[in-house]
């Protein structure tokens, strides 16, 4: 396209993400420039076109269009590609829809609408011979979507494990290092801007849920959706965990996990998301406060790992822009739809109860004699062997605790136990339990 002078760009939605790369655009237009090529905000659509005016104005985008219609900015046929930055699910899913079949790229941050819809929006962006980024919906301003679909494929990826959500990977640092219990580091989270009124999506594992399905999907070439990641959120930890974790030689976190399991397109996927005990000299273990990170094992590369800021407007409107560049080097080199949906196999999703893992457990009991036996027999019917147990903290004059940790286990065999174990005699309370990961999990 030697006739074309610039990359005009249309943004969908000027909130928080939407004006983050409005705002990484307009600051950095000049090396995007040296770098690719001119790239220019030319229209926004939003439905509070005062306040939309008014950061445009400020930004110094005065000659930027601006339509309150999305469709509006569709139909202009100057726009190359559009950004979706509204959020959600059915009017997002309409907009890329319409913005991919009119043959304008698109670029989106979007990860509930991927994590359900993702193979049919690539599909329709493969039919229309256009390109559909999505580096900012997993992991903010973190590449590692590009990482894993191209840098690393010339691998067979073996695993991902991921702290991928800011909000719960502050609060789990607070309970750790300060010693503080899960409502004190919620409140804490809140009120710094790390956690929302209804932090529900973030602590029960739901957004992790959606980014380790759209990892699993890029990584194992087979489409994983939202509802087959199982998910367990962090609201029962308690201060006690995270001191007996330390105890053991453990950080507990926020993990979401994908596992591909046998032959390289045969096999299983392994996909889930719940606090984990991870040893204390684990990369991952080491990543505190709202950063995220994501561990990699591939069969060449072996470990690596990415680390950053995992949400916020610049650092995810750095992951919209370098989308936007790429998609522009497309357009110029008239080569879109170079690399479309990789997801060419059907791997079933092994279901939760057929997972295999270590256990901790902690139980208040009576104390008193044989209580040690009886948790060892409910163990044993359940076909749970034990790898380490231990009485700790005295709760009342006649209660204790115990912690277990057990070797190996089913997901099904370990809440069968746990069921035993929460009407015996002997038993005040099952107070959890975490899964727990070593060098051979």
């Amino acid at each position: 396209m030697a006739d074309k002078t610039e990359i005009r760009v249309g943004i969908v939605g000027l909130g928080t993400v939407g004006g983050g790369t409005a705002t990484v655009l307009t600051e950095n237009a000049a090396i995007i420039a040296s770098r690719a090529f001119p790239i220019r905000l030319a229209a926004v659509a939003d439905i509070d076109t005062t306040r939309a005016r008014d950061f445009l104005d400020k930004l110094g985008q005065k000659s930027t269009i601006l339509y309150n219609d999305w469709r509006q900015m569709i139909d202009d046929p100057t726009i190359d590609i559009v950004v979706e930055t509204i959020g959600g699910i059915n009017l997002a899913r309409e907009v890329i829809s319409a913005a991919l079949i009119a043959g304008k790229t698109v670029v989106t941050a979007n990860k509930d609408l991927l994590a359900v819809h993702g193979g049919e929006l690539l599909r329709i962006a493969g039919e229309h011979e256009n390109d559909l980024f999505f580096e900012a919906s997993v992991a903010g301003g973190i590449p590692v979507i590009q990482a894993v679909k191209e840098a690393l494929a010339g691998n067979r990826i073996q695993s991902i494990m991921g702290i991928l959500n800011g909000t719960t990977n502050f609060i789990l640092t607070r309970m750790s290092e300060d010693g503080t219990d899960f409502a004190e580091a919620l409140a804490e989270a809140q009120a710094l801007g790390y956690a929302e009124a209804d932090p529900t999506a973030d602590v029960e594992g739901w957004d992790a849920a959606r980014k380790i399905a759209i990892l699993s999907s890029i990584a194992f070439n087979s489409r994983v959706t939202y509802d087959m990641v199982p998910c367990e959120g962090i609201t029962k930890i308690s201060k006690w965990d995270m001191i007996y974790a330390k105890e053991f030689g453990y950080v507990i976190k926020m993990v979401g996990i994908a596992r591909h399991q046998g032959c390289a397109e045969e096999g299983f996927i392994e996909a889930r998301v719940h606090p984990l005990m991870l040893p204390a000299n684990h990369p991952l273990a080491t990543v505190r406060d709202s950063y995220n990170a994501v561990f990699i094992e591939g069969n060449a590369v072996e470990k690596t790992m990415f680390y950053g800021r995992g949400a916020g407007a610049l650092p995810t409107g750095s992951a919209i822009v370098g989308d936007i560049i790429q998609a522009a080097r497309n357009i110029m080199h008239n080569s879109k739809a170079r690399l479309g949906c990789t997801c060419h196999l059907d791997l079933p999703v092994l279901p939760l109860d057929e997972v295999v893992s270590k256990y901790y457990i902690r139980v208040s009991v009576y104390d008193r004699v044989g209580v040690f036996a009886s948790l060892s027999a409910a163990l044993r019917d359940s076909n749970v062997s034990i790898d380490a147990a231990m009485q700790k903290r005295r709760i009342s004059a006649d209660q204790a605790e115990i912690v277990i940790i057990t070797h190996k286990v089913r997901h099904a065999d370990i809440l069968a136990a746990l069921s035993i174990i929460e009407n015996l005699d002997c038993t005040c309370e099952v107070c959890g339990y975490i899964r727990v990961e070593n060098e051979e999990s």
